[in-house]
């Protein structure tokens, strides 16, 4: 067992002991993947109980993985090389079984969406099977701590000096994964981010990814509850990023998975000029396939396009093409049939900003992945130290991308920190 006595310890751990610093999802694994030897580990989180996102998670049932992984859906401003190299160092398959059958959760496909949630529908259940895992391997957990400060060693043969709220560690290894900047009341406060920064290394800016985004206008404020699957494309400063797949008007703004996928366009875009421009193409319909139906149709436009999609926004897309609620299809003028093809397939969605870091399901930005070393995620400039999880400067779209890049890092940091 790791102590902290006061003044400062002796012995174990600083003499090959292993600190990780954060229970949260890469944390978890890497104090699991870590105990692969017979170094000691102990996992420091500030919670009460550790893994809280993990517990939020897909609406409390976690999304542990998708079933199929894209890397290049995944955004970072580090080379890609890099991110697409350390995401394929734990196959999909190799984490699927790691899950079934160390931690002991059946995963169950949901096949509309492709996303493998625990056959329980309990994210609880993964939390505690990971946080079960490393206590049985001999992880000792201390909760209710907070890191303060984090000492590189002076020389080989002096450790690492971690300050708590509780005393103070000495360990040979130190593993971050304190997580970013997003849903702070789960523990997230960039602590992490500042250590790495303090020591020296290159932290890309930061900015709430996966999030809301706020502003309407008072007709599409009137649809606040109302959901369906679109297309989007969001463009900024020459760059195209699309996603597809459920919308949602909310009273401040737009969410769900197409909004949160290209939410960080906007984001990184907002107090620029010209700022990120999102369209939406609200069916699977293009515009040639409109443009011959309206052609064919001769009764009120408006039912027409209500049958495609819910009857409210079929009313207010009409109305802000400029047709009266009473235009048949052989009445439409060429300037109106126009607009309204545009309406329905290249929608200009206004919008203001974003619910920020409270909202955030990720952080963007973060430690370089040019600052640890692609196979152990050692920092290449303090030996001994490793940092993994959401604290890396990448994230993926929604549907478990995030777990798998979590899943992942934490593997590898923790065994390099073992080795």
């Amino acid at each position: 067992m790791l102590a902290a006595p006061k003044p400062r310890p002796k012995g174990a751990p600083g003499e090959g002991g292993i600190v990780v610093v954060g229970a949260g999802a890469a944390g978890l694994v890497a104090a699991i993947f870590a105990r692969t030897t017979n170094r000691e580990v102990l996992l420091i989180e500030r919670t009460t109980d550790g893994g809280r996102k993990i517990l939020i998670s897909g609406g409390g049932r976690c999304n542990i993985l998708p079933s199929s992984l894209q890397p290049e859906r995944f955004v970072t401003d580090s080379p890609a090389p890099l991110l697409r190299g350390m995401l394929r160092s734990w196959p999909l398959a190799a984490q699927r079984a790691f899950f079934e059958e160390e931690v002991g959760i059946p995963l169950a496909l949901e096949a509309e969406t492709g996303k493998l949630f625990p056959a329980s529908n309990r994210a609880r259940d993964v939390r505690d099977g990971l946080m079960t895992l490393a206590r049985t391997r001999g992880v000792e957990v201390q909760t209710q701590t907070t890191v303060t400060g984090l000492q590189a060693p002076g020389s080989a043969d002096i450790p690492w000096r971690v300050t708590t709220s509780r005393g103070d560690f000495d360990a040979s290894s130190v593993i971050l994964a304190t997580g970013g900047l997003s849903v702070p009341l789960t523990g997230s406060d960039g602590t992490g981010l500042t250590i790495a920064r303090q020591l020296g290394h290159e932290i890309h800016p930061t900015y709430p990814a996966l999030t809301p985004l706020t502003g309407s206008t008072p007709l599409l404020a009137s649809l606040s509850g109302i959901s369906l699957n679109v297309r989007m494309r969001a463009k900024w400063q020459g760059c195209t990023t699309e996603s597809h797949g459920g919308f949602l008007f909310t009273h401040f703004g737009y969410s769900g998975p197409s909004v949160l996928d290209v939410s960080h366009v906007a984001v990184r875009s907002h107090g620029h000029r010209p700022a990120a421009v999102l369209r939406v193409q609200w069916t699977d319909r293009d515009a040639d396939m409109w443009s011959r139906e309206l052609a064919a149709t001769h009764g009120l436009v408006v039912n027409l396009v209500a049958r495609h999609m819910p009857e409210r926004l079929a009313e207010v897309l009409c109305l802000e093409a400029g047709l009266p609620p009473d235009r048949r299809g052989p009445e439409l003028r060429r300037q109106e049939r126009t607009a309204l093809v545009e309406a329905l397939t290249s929608y200009e969605l206004p919008w203001k900003g974003d619910e920020g870091y409270k909202k955030a399901e990720v952080t963007g930005g973060g430690v370089a992945l040019t600052d640890v070393h692609p196979r152990t995620l050692e920092s290449v400039r303090h030996p001994g130290l490793f940092m993994c999880g959401e604290m890396l400067d990448a994230f993926g779209p929604i549907g478990g991308y995030n777990f798998a890049w979590a899943w992942a890092t934490g593997r590898a940091a923790g065994l390099g920190a073992a080795h």
